[in-house]
């Protein structure tokens, strides 16, 4: 649709007809009358020059005052979404995370597995979040960085490998590259979820110096357990195999989440229902309708006109 952004500049066009009104009735009020120049014989090559002039002039004016009420065509309406809301996923894919102890449908999957069933469900519901996704292990990196696309974030979630990222599990240092991506965003919205199975083996960071980096940006933790602690022959737990639980609710703790621990996969999926209700995704929808202007069309119409009332174009008459 076809419209001007400000119509009330168009009040501007009879203003050249205002001022030669005013200028002429100037001239004749308390004024001895004499023949002026206007009214002198003109010869017939001046009079249309004069009258292209004019004409030329008053298609300029017009194309500037039409330039000044920005003339523009409007598209349909189209909605965007509106969130409070930037979570980043951080997930471990240390070796422990290849453990087969978790059931999903009859069978048995690996933690890994579990949780990439899980999860989508959860990233495919947050419609209106930008999600974002971190990979870790004995090192941390970035595999999807915050955006709207949860079906993309869903995608890179299941094509995570145990491994990738080595055998180890650095807990510090994913809760720091999270901080790191979130900290440009919006202070209220800066949420963290970080799953592992282990505790912190590897990284710069530990666990209770990235909270406080992310209790100073911010960034709300919350964080998950998964798997069983695995016990030698005699009943005794094989040491590593264990989530370091004092560990993880710290975080949680200091930065105003809260810790869960799922060793099976009902419990999984009580989980992310319980990260629905304390992270809801508050979206709605935001109308924008694409607009594509046409001022400067108007404006270089008037600027070409304008150069046809230069000088040299009067030399060229003779």
């Amino acid at each position: 649709m076809f419209e001007f952004a400000l119509p009330l500049a168009l009040l501007l066009l009879p203003l050249p007809f205002v001022v030669l009104w005013l200028s002429r009735a100037k001239r004749t009020v308390g004024a001895l009358l004499l023949p002026s120049i206007e009214q002198l014989p003109q010869s017939s090559e001046a009079a249309p020059f004069n009258v292209w002039r004019r004409i030329v002039a008053l298609a300029a004016w017009v194309c500037l005052v039409v330039a000044l009420a920005q003339p523009q065509v409007v598209g349909e309406a189209e909605s965007l979404p509106v969130t409070g809301r930037d979570l980043m996923m951080a997930l471990d894919i240390s070796g422990s995370m290849e453990n087969r102890d978790f059931f999903w449908q009859g069978q048995r999957l690996s933690r890994l597995d579990a949780v990439r069933a899980v999860a989508s469900d959860f990233v495919l519901r947050r419609q209106g979040d930008r999600v974002g996704l971190i990979l870790f292990g004995s090192k941390p990196y970035l595999q999807t960085p915050l955006t709207f696309d949860t079906k993309t974030v869903d995608y890179f979630l299941q094509d995570a490998v145990v491994g990738l990222a080595g055998k180890s599990t650095a807990i510090g240092d994913a809760i720091g590259l999270a901080v790191k991506r979130l900290r440009d965003r919006p202070a209220e919205s800066r949420v963290l979820i970080l799953l592992t199975d282990g505790d912190n083996t590897a990284g710069e960071l530990l666990p209770k110096q990235a909270a406080e980096l992310a209790k100073e940006m911010n960034v709300r933790v919350h964080t998950i357990g998964v798997g069983r602690e695995e016990r030698s022959f005699f009943g005794s737990v094989v040491r590593g195999s264990g989530i370091d639980e004092a560990s993880l609710r710290e975080v949680a703790e200091t930065t105003g989440g809260q810790f869960f621990k799922a060793q099976d996969t009902s419990e999984l999926v009580g989980v992310y229902q319980a990260l629905d209700a304390l992270e809801p995704a508050e979206a709605g929808d935001e109308v924008f309708k694409p607009r594509k202007p046409f001022f400067h069309w108007a404006l270089a119409a008037a600027l070409l006109l304008s150069l046809l009332l230069l000088e040299p174009w009067r030399w060229q008459r003779g």
